[in-house]
């Protein structure tokens, strides 16, 4: 496999969302590239995109003006996907099971695959299905599935009259109406199988109080 075909492959890995959301097709899926330059320093293990970067594998992309890919030398990766000025670093992926995707965007997107954890740093935001939370700092724990959201940078809380917030909407769920009281019951000799429950939704948990978001003036 020649360089670009390997980093191509990395990083469809390394920065693909956490496990429990992912499209399991995603990963028999190859990778499309596009960026305006990419490096490799094989001795380093490092790979860098950069420039327009996108990232496409399946259901799975990813923009973000550059991405660095390293690797350790027990042969675990990290990923660090960062935009440019207004522009942040995005990903989208469809959540496996249900007709629903996951997004997320930052200033700055972390991934480390030996700890399995997702951080995203400034002006963050996670969405998955109609779930959704924002703050300056988002962790997503893909072993434990569950997020740590701070009003502050780096896992901190905002200063006092900063006016930043932890800001989440989360639909309820296990509705009576979206669930039958008895399973219906299919004809006699019927071979149908039962419908495949949809993927868990992360729980979230907040480092700060949550307030329903406010309302952006259009720009």
């Amino acid at each position: 496999m020649n360089a670009i075909s390997r980093l191509a492959a990395l990083a469809g890995i390394l920065l693909s969302t956490g496990p429990a959301w992912a499209e399991k097709a995603d990963a028999e899926k190859p990778v499309n590239l596009e960026a305006d330059r990419v490096s490799v320093d094989d001795v380093k293990k490092l790979q860098i995109f950069e420039g327009n970067v996108q990232l496409v594998k399946g259901t799975l992309i990813i923009r973000a003006e550059r991405i660095v890919v390293s690797q350790d030398d027990d042969g675990y990766q990290r990923g660090v996907a960062t935009g440019s000025g207004s522009a942040l670093a995005r990903f989208r992926q469809k959540r496996e099971g249900v007709d629903e995707y996951v997004e997320g965007e930052a200033e700055r997107i972390e991934h480390d695959a030996r700890n399995e954890k997702t951080e995203f740093f400034m002006r963050a935001r996670v969405k998955s299905g109609q779930d959704e939370v924002r703050g300056q700092y988002i962790s997503y724990d893909a072993r434990n599935e569950q997020y740590v959201v701070t009003s502050g940078p780096d896992g901190t809380r905002a200063r006092p009259g900063s006016n930043e917030r932890v800001r989440a909407v989360i639909q309820p769920k296990n509705k009576k109406e979206d669930a039958p009281a008895t399973p219906p019951k299919g004809k006699p000799g019927s071979t149908s199988a039962a419908p495949r429950p949809a993927a868990p939704v992360p729980a979230l948990k907040s480092a700060q109080d949550i307030a329903n978001p406010r309302e952006e003036t259009p720009k």
